[in-house]
């Protein structure tokens, strides 16, 4: 099994990050404007990028400040049964985040394309918190 793995520290309270991965405004901010999101364990988040189908994570952890796991279970048939996580701590007013996109299948060129893709959500996610403006998807032109 695969797993991508991205980190990034940003200038914000634990408390901000936090908030922003597990909102509705947070990553409709952050990752694209066509979502529905509820902060619940067992909650299945929708993600919708104009691409015919919609991306439907599982809610399978929250523990606030702390980690937020995700199930893929509709999107892609690669991220089908791939977990995603969010992994925080906080020094020094600076907020350490571990993103963990785990149990592909196998390295094909859509992972290596969706390892890129992670790196950019983390930038969206840094700038959202340091500065207010995220770049969900539908402002991205890369």
């Amino acid at each position: 099994m695969e797993s991508i793995e991205q980190i990034n520290y940003i200038k914000a309270p634990i408390s901000s990050l936090y908030k922003a991965l597990s909102s509705e405004k947070g990553l409709g901010e952050v990752w694209t404007r066509k979502l529905r999101v509820r902060p619940e364990l067992g909650f299945v988040n929708e993600f919708d990028f104009d691409d015919g189908y919609m991306t439907k994570m599982k809610i399978i952890e929250l523990k606030e400040d702390e980690r937020i796991v995700w199930e893929c279970i509709a999107s892609d048939k690669e991220w089908v049964g791939t977990h995603i996580s969010f992994e925080l701590s906080e020094k020094d007013h600076v907020t350490k985040v571990l993103l963990k996109h785990s149990n592909w299948r196998e390295m094909t060129e859509f992972y290596q394309w969706c390892n890129y893709n992670w790196a950019m959500f983390l930038f969206s996610l840094k700038t959202y918190c340091e500065k207010e403006k995220g770049l969900p998807f539908q402002e991205r032109d890369f």
